[in-house]
Protein backbone atom coordinates (compact mmCIF):
# COMPACT_ATOMS: atom_id res chain seq x y z
CA UNK A 1 0.00 0.00 0.00
CA UNK A 2 1.05 3.10 -1.08
CA UNK A 3 -0.10 6.97 0.45
CA UNK A 4 -3.12 5.61 1.86
CA UNK A 5 -3.74 3.53 -1.33
CA UNK A 6 -5.21 -0.17 -0.70
CA UNK A 7 -4.65 -2.05 -4.33
CA UNK A 8 -6.41 -5.39 -5.35
CA UNK A 9 -5.56 -7.74 -8.05
CA UNK A 10 -7.47 -10.00 -9.43
CA UNK A 11 -5.01 -12.41 -10.23
CA UNK A 12 -6.34 -15.89 -11.77
CA UNK A 13 -5.84 -15.17 -15.37
CA UNK A 14 -5.93 -19.22 -16.17
CA UNK A 15 -9.60 -19.04 -16.13
CA UNK A 16 -9.50 -14.91 -17.03
CA UNK A 17 -10.01 -14.02 -13.95
CA UNK A 18 -13.40 -15.94 -13.25
CA UNK A 19 -15.42 -15.91 -9.99
CA UNK A 20 -13.99 -19.20 -8.77
CA UNK A 21 -14.45 -20.31 -5.35
CA UNK A 22 -10.99 -19.17 -4.18
CA UNK A 23 -11.33 -15.85 -6.12
CA UNK A 24 -14.42 -14.89 -4.15
CA UNK A 25 -12.82 -15.61 -0.76
CA UNK A 26 -9.34 -14.33 -1.50
CA UNK A 27 -11.25 -10.98 -3.12
CA UNK A 28 -13.76 -10.89 -0.18
CA UNK A 29 -10.93 -11.07 2.93
CA UNK A 30 -8.75 -8.81 0.89
CA UNK A 31 -11.97 -5.86 0.89
CA UNK A 32 -12.74 -6.60 4.29
CA UNK A 33 -8.89 -6.15 5.06
CA UNK A 34 -9.15 -2.91 3.53
CA UNK A 35 -12.23 -1.50 4.81
CA UNK A 36 -10.88 -2.15 8.04
CA UNK A 37 -7.34 -0.76 7.86
CA UNK A 38 -7.16 3.05 9.31
CA UNK A 39 -4.66 4.11 6.63
CA UNK A 40 -6.23 2.92 3.93
CA UNK A 41 -8.01 5.80 2.16
CA UNK A 42 -8.84 4.55 -1.58
CA UNK A 43 -9.35 1.18 -2.86
CA UNK A 44 -7.75 0.54 -6.13
CA UNK A 45 -9.23 -2.99 -7.96
CA UNK A 46 -7.51 -3.98 -11.09
CA UNK A 47 -6.32 -7.41 -12.67
CA UNK A 48 -3.65 -9.51 -13.97
CA UNK A 49 -3.70 -10.55 -17.73
CA UNK A 50 -6.35 -9.66 -20.45
CA UNK A 51 -9.39 -10.10 -18.88
CA UNK A 52 -10.57 -8.11 -15.94
CA UNK A 53 -13.36 -10.75 -14.98
CA UNK A 54 -15.06 -12.80 -17.02
CA UNK A 55 -17.89 -13.76 -14.26
CA UNK A 56 -19.05 -16.61 -12.55
CA UNK A 57 -16.19 -19.30 -13.32
CA UNK A 58 -18.58 -21.98 -15.09
CA UNK A 59 -16.59 -25.36 -14.86
CA UNK A 60 -17.22 -24.96 -11.04
CA UNK A 61 -20.88 -23.96 -11.80
CA UNK A 62 -21.59 -27.15 -14.26
CA UNK A 63 -23.76 -29.84 -12.83
CA UNK A 64 -24.20 -27.83 -9.41
CA UNK A 65 -27.84 -27.52 -8.03
CA UNK A 66 -29.44 -23.88 -7.35
CA UNK A 67 -28.54 -24.18 -3.69
CA UNK A 68 -24.63 -24.76 -4.19
CA UNK A 69 -24.13 -22.24 -6.95
CA UNK A 70 -21.27 -20.38 -6.56
CA UNK A 71 -23.62 -17.15 -7.71
CA UNK A 72 -24.89 -17.55 -4.43
CA UNK A 73 -21.78 -15.86 -2.39
CA UNK A 74 -21.50 -13.17 -4.88
CA UNK A 75 -24.03 -10.89 -3.21
CA UNK A 76 -21.43 -10.10 -0.60
CA UNK A 77 -18.61 -9.16 -2.84
CA UNK A 78 -20.82 -6.59 -4.85
CA UNK A 79 -22.35 -5.24 -1.55
CA UNK A 80 -18.59 -4.78 -0.72
CA UNK A 81 -17.57 -2.87 -3.23
CA UNK A 82 -21.11 -0.87 -3.04
CA UNK A 83 -21.31 0.08 0.60
CA UNK A 84 -17.15 0.08 1.15
CA UNK A 85 -16.77 3.48 3.54
CA UNK A 86 -13.12 3.86 1.46
CA UNK A 87 -14.41 4.44 -2.07
CA UNK A 88 -13.07 2.43 -4.63
CA UNK A 89 -11.86 2.95 -8.41
CA UNK A 90 -11.81 -0.10 -10.99
CA UNK A 91 -9.14 0.26 -13.71
CA UNK A 92 -9.66 -2.16 -16.38
CA UNK A 93 -6.73 -2.80 -18.96
CA UNK A 94 -8.83 -6.01 -20.18
CA UNK A 95 -12.54 -7.03 -21.21
CA UNK A 96 -15.06 -7.21 -18.73
CA UNK A 97 -18.05 -10.22 -19.10
CA UNK A 98 -21.31 -10.71 -16.69
CA UNK A 99 -20.38 -10.91 -13.07
CA UNK A 100 -17.30 -8.87 -13.88
CA UNK A 101 -19.24 -6.38 -14.99
CA UNK A 102 -21.38 -6.31 -12.30
CA UNK A 103 -18.53 -5.70 -10.15
CA UNK A 104 -17.26 -2.55 -12.32
CA UNK A 105 -20.78 -1.33 -12.02
CA UNK A 106 -20.68 -1.72 -8.30
CA UNK A 107 -17.41 0.26 -7.72
CA UNK A 108 -17.47 3.82 -7.62
CA UNK A 109 -15.43 5.23 -9.97
CA UNK A 110 -13.98 3.45 -13.13
CA UNK A 111 -11.35 4.02 -15.71
CA UNK A 112 -11.14 1.51 -18.26
CA UNK A 113 -8.69 1.47 -21.90
CA UNK A 114 -10.26 2.41 -24.77
CA UNK A 115 -9.38 -1.10 -26.57
CA UNK A 116 -11.61 -3.02 -23.25
CA UNK A 117 -15.01 -4.39 -24.27
CA UNK A 118 -17.84 -5.61 -21.86
CA UNK A 119 -20.92 -7.60 -22.39
CA UNK A 120 -24.04 -8.90 -20.40
CA UNK A 121 -23.67 -12.66 -21.91
CA UNK A 122 -25.33 -14.00 -19.54
CA UNK A 123 -28.39 -14.29 -21.81
CA UNK A 124 -26.41 -16.54 -24.08
CA UNK A 125 -25.65 -19.75 -21.95
CA UNK A 126 -29.53 -19.34 -20.83
CA UNK A 127 -29.02 -17.52 -17.29
CA UNK A 128 -30.40 -14.35 -16.00
CA UNK A 129 -28.39 -11.20 -15.32
CA UNK A 130 -30.12 -11.14 -12.09
CA UNK A 131 -27.86 -10.42 -8.94
CA UNK A 132 -25.70 -7.90 -10.96
CA UNK A 133 -28.78 -6.01 -12.12
CA UNK A 134 -28.83 -4.22 -8.49
CA UNK A 135 -25.66 -2.94 -9.22
CA UNK A 136 -25.57 -1.86 -12.87
CA UNK A 137 -29.26 -0.88 -13.10
CA UNK A 138 -28.80 2.18 -10.91
CA UNK A 139 -25.66 3.23 -13.04
CA UNK A 140 -26.50 2.48 -16.88
CA UNK A 141 -29.40 4.17 -18.59
CA UNK A 142 -32.82 2.04 -19.30
CA UNK A 143 -32.30 1.80 -22.84
CA UNK A 144 -28.88 0.20 -22.76
CA UNK A 145 -29.47 -1.54 -20.31
CA UNK A 146 -32.86 -3.13 -22.03
CA UNK A 147 -30.95 -3.25 -25.27
CA UNK A 148 -27.29 -4.78 -23.86
CA UNK A 149 -29.10 -7.34 -21.14
CA UNK A 150 -31.66 -8.80 -23.58
CA UNK A 151 -28.96 -9.06 -26.91
CA UNK A 152 -25.84 -9.85 -24.56
CA UNK A 153 -23.90 -7.69 -27.48
CA UNK A 154 -20.26 -6.82 -26.70
CA UNK A 155 -19.87 -2.99 -26.29
CA UNK A 156 -16.64 -1.34 -26.06
CA UNK A 157 -15.64 0.98 -23.55
CA UNK A 158 -16.43 4.47 -24.99
CA UNK A 159 -20.08 3.34 -25.20
CA UNK A 160 -19.67 2.04 -21.81
CA UNK A 161 -18.72 5.79 -20.59
CA UNK A 162 -21.89 6.72 -22.86
CA UNK A 163 -24.54 5.06 -21.19
CA UNK A 164 -22.89 5.69 -17.89
CA UNK A 165 -21.58 1.72 -16.96
CA UNK A 166 -18.06 3.64 -16.61
CA UNK A 167 -16.87 6.94 -16.10
CA UNK A 168 -13.61 7.25 -18.33
CA UNK A 169 -12.09 5.26 -21.80
CA UNK A 170 -8.43 6.39 -22.25
CA UNK A 171 -5.73 5.38 -24.10
CA UNK A 172 -3.87 2.35 -22.95
CA UNK A 173 -0.96 4.29 -22.25
CA UNK A 174 -3.09 6.85 -20.03
CA UNK A 175 -4.55 4.11 -17.80
CA UNK A 176 -1.90 4.57 -15.32
CA UNK A 177 -2.23 8.26 -15.12
CA UNK A 178 -5.75 8.92 -15.44
CA UNK A 179 -6.59 6.33 -13.05
CA UNK A 180 -3.94 8.02 -10.44
CA UNK A 181 -5.24 11.27 -10.70
CA UNK A 182 -8.56 9.76 -9.30
CA UNK A 183 -7.14 8.35 -6.49
CA UNK A 184 -5.31 11.37 -5.93
CA UNK A 185 -8.56 13.28 -6.05
CA UNK A 186 -10.48 11.37 -3.65
CA UNK A 187 -7.31 11.56 -1.40
CA UNK A 188 -8.19 14.96 -0.45
CA UNK A 189 -11.66 14.23 0.74
CA UNK A 190 -12.30 13.34 4.90
CA UNK A 191 -13.06 10.12 4.95
CA UNK A 192 -15.99 10.06 7.35
CA UNK A 193 -17.49 12.87 4.42
CA UNK A 194 -16.60 10.07 1.76
CA UNK A 195 -18.28 7.37 4.14
CA UNK A 196 -21.34 9.54 4.36
CA UNK A 197 -21.35 10.90 1.15
CA UNK A 198 -21.10 7.84 -0.49
CA UNK A 199 -24.25 6.67 1.91
CA UNK A 200 -26.33 9.68 0.78
CA UNK A 201 -25.86 8.99 -3.02
CA UNK A 202 -27.26 5.55 -2.69
CA UNK A 203 -29.99 6.70 -0.44
CA UNK A 204 -33.54 6.77 -1.97
CA UNK A 205 -34.50 10.43 -3.10
CA UNK A 206 -37.41 12.56 -1.36
CA UNK A 207 -40.09 13.56 -3.38
CA UNK A 208 -39.54 17.45 -3.14
CA UNK A 209 -36.49 19.43 -1.78
CA UNK A 210 -38.43 20.08 0.95
CA UNK A 211 -39.30 16.53 2.12
CA UNK A 212 -35.83 16.03 2.40
CA UNK A 213 -34.07 19.59 3.93
CA UNK A 214 -35.06 18.31 7.59
CA UNK A 215 -32.60 15.31 6.98
CA UNK A 216 -29.86 16.65 5.31
CA UNK A 217 -29.87 20.00 7.63
CA UNK A 218 -29.63 17.86 10.02
CA UNK A 219 -26.33 15.60 8.36
CA UNK A 220 -24.99 18.62 6.78
CA UNK A 221 -24.63 21.24 10.32
CA UNK A 222 -23.41 17.85 11.83
CA UNK A 223 -20.41 17.17 9.90
CA UNK A 224 -19.86 21.20 10.03
CA UNK A 225 -19.74 20.33 13.91
CA UNK A 226 -17.87 17.06 13.72
CA UNK A 227 -13.78 17.15 14.35
CA UNK A 228 -13.43 16.38 10.57
CA UNK A 229 -15.24 19.19 9.68
CA UNK A 230 -13.44 21.76 12.23
CA UNK A 231 -10.14 20.27 11.11
CA UNK A 232 -10.92 20.96 7.24
CA UNK A 233 -11.95 24.18 8.07
CA UNK A 234 -9.27 25.47 9.73
CA UNK A 235 -6.66 24.34 7.56
CA UNK A 236 -8.99 25.82 4.83
CA UNK A 237 -8.27 29.25 6.43
CA UNK A 238 -4.72 28.66 7.42
CA UNK A 239 -3.66 27.48 3.73
CA UNK A 240 -2.56 24.08 4.35
CA UNK A 241 -3.64 20.35 4.11
CA UNK A 242 -5.93 18.93 6.61
CA UNK A 243 -4.76 15.84 8.97
CA UNK A 244 -6.15 13.19 6.67
CA UNK A 245 -4.48 13.59 3.23
CA UNK A 246 -1.73 10.88 3.00
CA UNK A 247 1.73 11.90 3.35
CA UNK A 248 4.12 11.38 0.27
Amino acid sequence: MASGVATITLDSPHNRNALSAQLRRELSAALTKAKDDDAVRVIVLTHTGKVFCAGMDLKEARGAGAGDQGVNEFPRILEQIWTSPKPVVAKLAGVARAGGVGMVAAADIVVAAKEVTFAFSEVRIGVVPAVISLTVLPRVNPRAAQELFLTGDVFDAERAAEIGLINKAVDADRLDEATDAYVRSLALGGPAALAATKELLASPRPATPADGFPDMLKLSAQFFASEEGQEGIRAFGEKRKPNWVPQD
